[in-house]
Formats: C-alpha cells, sequence, structure tokens
C-alpha cells in the first residue's frame, strides 16, 4: 500500500510547516499563553491559509478537502504545539455540513471557514466520563425556539468561541444545539489548561439555541471521531519535534567529557522512543483513513488509534524528560512545553484506559490467540 502524500498534501503541510517556523515561535507561544491561552490574530493567521475551512465545501467558501489532509495539517501544527484550536474548526465545519439544516450551513459555515466565527464542542459534564451518551443538559420547544438548560465542563477557548455545539436531551433522545455567543441565559468561565491554552466551564440558562439535528447522538459519535483523528495527527507532530528536541540535547550534553548520545544504554533508549512514534504514526493514518468508513467500524477504529496514541504519548514524553534529567521540567526549556501538550493530548477525547475499554468491549468472542 502506498502511504506517499500527492503533491498537493505535501505542499499543504509546507505550508503550514513555514507558518510554524516563521510565524508561531516558541516567545510568541509564551505570550500568547500569558494572555489566556488564545490569540484570535494567530486564529485569522490559519484561516487566511484556508485551514479553518478545510472540512468545508467550496459552496460555502471553504476549501473541500479530507481527512488525510486534515491530518497532514494537524501534523504541523502539532510539531509547534500551536493553542489554537484548529481541530474544533475541523469538527464544526464537517458536523454542521454533514447534518444541519441548510439555512443553518449558510449561517454559519462561510464564517467558520473564514475565521470570523470560531465554533467549538461543548459536550463534555462532570458526571459523563467520556460517555457520549450521557447527558444532563435539556431542551425544550416553545413557540417554535429552542432553548437549552443545563453545563457543560472543559470547553476548549469556550470565553472565546463565537458559537458553541451542544448535545440536550429531547424527550430522551440525544439531539445537538448550535447555541451563538451572547445568547441570553449562557454564562462562562475561563481558566488555563496545563498546555498552556484555555477552556471554560459553561451554564446555559433556558439559553436560545438552534436545532443542529435531532439525531443528536450520530452527530456527536461523529464529532469525536473526527477529534480522536485530529488528536492523533496532532500527537505525531508533537512527538516528533519532541524526539529530535531529545537527540539534538543528547548530542550538545556532555558527561565525563562525552557527549551523552554516546552512551549505549541512553541510545537504546531512544530507539524505544523512535519505535513508540512510529507504533503511533502507522495508527494515526489508519485512524484518519478510517474517519469515512461506517459507524461501528469507525468508531473500533478510533478507539484502536487512540489506544495507541495514548501509550506512545506517554511513554515519548516520559523519556524525554528522563533523558534531559532536571532542566526537561523547567518552564523555560521547551521540552516541558512539549510534554506538558502530550499529557492534555493523551486525556483528550478519552482517556489510554477508556479506549481500552472500548477496544475491548468491541472484541468477539473468538479474538485471540485461542480462537
Amino acid at each position: 500500500m502506498d502511504f506517499d502524500f500527492s503533491d498537493d498534501q505535501t505542499q499543504l503541510g509546507d505550508a503550514v510547516c513555514k507558518w510554524v517556523d516563521k510565524g508561531y515561535t516558541f516567545e510568541r507561544r509564551r505570550a500568547i499563553t500569558s494572555a489566556g491561552g488564545f490569540d484570535r490574530a494567530a486564529y485569522t493567521e490559519l484561516a487566511e491559509l484556508g485551514l479553518t475551512g478545510l472540512y468545508v465545501s467550496p459552496d460555502h467558501d471553504g476549501m473541500g478537502m479530507g481527512p488525510v489532509e486534515g491530518m497532514v495539517v494537524m501534523q504541523e501544527l502539532g510539531r509547534g504545539i500551536v493553542l489554537e484550536p484548529l481541530g474544533q474548526a475541523l469538527i464544526a465545519g464537517a458536523v454542521l455540513q454533514g447534518y444541519a439544516p441548510a439555512a443553518l450551513q449558510a449561517n454559519w459555515l462561510p464564517r467558520i471557514a473564514s475565521g470570523q466565527a470560531v465554533v467549538v464542542l461543548a459536550h463534555q459534564e462532570r458526571k459523563s466520563r467520556y460517555n457520549a451518551a450521557h447527558c444532563a443538559t435539556v431542551a425544550e420547544q416553545q413557540g417554535g425556539q429552542w432553548s437549552v438548560t443545563g453545563s457543560k465542563s472543559v470547553v476548549p477557548v469556550g470565553d472565546h468561541a463565537d458559537g458553541l455545539l451542544v448535545p440536550a436531551m429531547v424527550h430522551g433522545k440525544l439531539a445537538l444545539f448550535l447555541i451563538a455567543r451572547g445568547s441570553k441565559g449562557l454564562s462562562t468561565r475561563g481558566y488555563g489548561t496545563q498546555d498552556g491554552a484555555c477552556a471554560a466551564e459553561l451554564v446555559l440558562d433556558q439559553t436560545p439555541a438552534e436545532c443542529v439535528t435531532l439525531e443528536g447522538l450520530t452527530a456527536l459519535e461523529h464529532a469525536l471521531d473526527i477529534g480522536i483523528a485530529s488528536v492523533c495527527a496532532e500527537a505525531i507532530g508533537v512527538m516528533d519535534k519532541t524526539l529530535a528536541i531529545t537527540v539534538d540535547y543528547m548530542n550538545t550534553r556532555k558527561q565525563f567529557n562525552v557527549n551523552i548520545a554516546s552512551f549505549q544504554a541512553l541510545r537504546h533508549r531512544v530507539a524505544d522512543m523512535k519505535m513508540q512514534l512510529e507504533l503511533a504514526r502507522s495508527m494515526s493514518y489508519y485512524a484518519s483513513l478510517k474517519l469515512n468508513a461506517p459507524a461501528s467500524e469507525r468508531h473500533q477504529a478510533m478507539a484502536r488509534a487512540k489506544y495507541q496514541l495514548g501509550v506512545s504519548m506517554r511513554y515519548v514524553g516520559q523519556q524525554a524528560v528522563q533523558l534531559h534529567g532536571g532542566i526537561g521540567v523547567t518552564d523555560e526549556y521547551i521540552v516541558s512545553h512539549y510534554f506538558k501538550k502530550l499529557t492534555q493530548l493523551e486525556m483528550s477525547f478519552g482517556d489510554t484506559l477508556h479506549h481500552l475499554g472500548q477496544v475491548s468491549h468491541a472484541m468477539q468472542d473468538t479474538a485471540g490467540v485461542f480462537a
């Protein structure tokens, strides 16, 4: 099987790589973190590259590209540990285009594609434990107008977003709604996350909303699968750069008057890091290629990929810090920020143990070496 990227995909990756190298330096990232964890100007620069409209059709001013292009872009953003939530733009574009009525698409998709509107998924609740079907938030309709009441947790850039995709229960069935920023009854409490970005707690009190679809569980599970594939691709970029930083450090750090890269035991640990990275890379490819598969097959693929990525992220991050020694955990040194990003990604869209449970649950009675 040919896993080489096409010329267009390669050029897309190169364009994002150049922006990261020149326009999103470590110093700029630190300044964004200090200012709250989100920079509208940086997000606009991503939009100018066409990235926020990657999954939006040309009919709505988007690029109309697919999962492989999304993977290429997220890998490059991962190398720069970019804080701005492009993965959320991919989710919003795909979900609204796939499930929303035409009027809602016409109102929001061009603004998402242009970067004028930041739309994020607000699905997590305190008691959900990564279970998409568990939802205490409720919606009701009066006089043709929907309103939503409940709360959501750890919403990416929740206090900066222009729109929120919110699941809520309607007569015992999950539906998906879009809530505009500034709507009556919506309150947010923002805070920083450990990777330097920001999130928010949302409280909704009879907040006016637009119905995206009453088949909310199908749409939400699709959104989560897109999020998992995006996180997997981003993590590959983060691990790529983490390994490169570690190797560079070992080639310059001296002990007993020789570079520590010459120590055989440490070289073996670097080889193990590389092996985990390549295992993760293959599963990231697998996840992206399965995004357009039937739902049950797609869910299983995402769980398998996220489990392997979780194992690899933890190993690569921890080994990088240990091979650096004490400097590896200081805020002034860049590898600590890559380690924190890997830790954050491991917990996003279901942690490793959750997805191990999903993989185990999906196994057939005949699975295993004794079948």
